[in-house]
């Protein structure tokens, strides 16, 4: 019992730590550093000398941003409000994504609805082109009142997406049974658009009344590794990146038991268990 309470005790340590160097770094590092407007630059704009940018869109355009460079491992992170009130229709979109065909992606899409109503967190994997592999979660929280940050953690072993710290979901690196995994360099994306699928299957739409829809964020440092070649350099699989550390290959006891407590209260839909859509589960699905 006393080897666990200290086992507990340094997980808890590691996780703080992690946390407080987290927020020291967004304190200090603006948006120009590491990011670049990419569409809709009439739709951005700048506030706090760069550390938060807020995105809007209209019946003319959404908006968007992106990191100057790719990566191909790391420990990604954005603090995030998304747009209140009536947002039917509207996604803001917080992801990685690589170029060319067969393109990678791992992607949080936050799904707008009527007033009133939660959103829908959507979480997605495309590897080597090929996806469909949705999640989605109601949250614990509105996120249109405040900032929450929105976590990936991609490493050789697995690809891990938190919501304040909390594990939502893991996919796991199964390719020597065949199962796509990312090997492609990614670059940072932040988007607001219109998403006329996204509200009760497309039933509802955009009430452009309510525009400009408004989403914020905060948090520009990256802890990646640069990978600038089309499939991600092989420095960036070494262990001397801290988030490739043994450690960080699969959860600990605490993180296993907060996914658990997420995927039984909160997930209402899981691909893995959609037999209309797969009468036969995805191979990633069994391991």
């Amino acid at each position: 019992m006393s080897s666990l309470i200290f086992i507990f005790l340094v997980v808890l340590v590691l996780h703080v730590v992690l946390a407080r160097e987290i927020r020291r770094n967004e304190e200090i590092i603006s948006f120009d550093q590491n990011y670049k407007v990419t569409w809709g630059d009439n739709h951005v704009m700048s506030i706090n000398q760069g550390k938060e940018i807020q995105l809007t869109m209209d019946y003319s355009s959404g908006s968007g941003f992106a990191s100057k460079i790719t990566y191909g491992s790391g420990l990604f992170h954005m603090r995030i409000k998304v747009p209140g009130r009536d947002s039917a229709g509207v996604v803001t979109a917080y992801y990685l994504n690589s170029q060319g065909n067969s393109h990678d992606e791992l992607d949080f899409e936050f799904l707008g609805n009527r007033e009133g109503k939660p959103y829908t967190l959507q979480t997605n994997v495309y590897a080597n082109g090929e996806g469909n592999r949705e999640q989605r979660i109601n949250l614990w929280f509105d996120p249109t009142t405040d900032f929450h940050d929105y976590k990936i953690l991609w490493n050789p072993h697995q690809i891990v997406f938190y919501v304040d710290n909390i594990p939502i979901r893991v996919y796991k690196n199964n390719s020597n049974i065949g199962v796509g995994y990312p090997t492609k360099s990614m670059q940072i994306i932040a988007s607001l658009w219109n998403g006329d699928w996204a509200t009760d299957g497309g039933q509802t739409k955009i009430n452009w009344t309510y525009a400009p829809f408004k989403a914020n964020f905060q948090g520009f440092d990256v802890s990646g590794c640069q990978s600038q070649s089309l499939n991600i350099d092989q420095n960036c699989v070494s262990n001397s990146y801290w988030w490739n550390d043994k450690q960080y290959w699969q959860l600990d006891l605490i993180a296993q038991k907060q996914y658990e407590n997420v995927k039984q209260k909160y997930m209402n839909y899981d691909y893995c268990k959609d037999r209309q859509r797969y009468p036969i589960a995805p191979l990633e699905c069994l391991h």
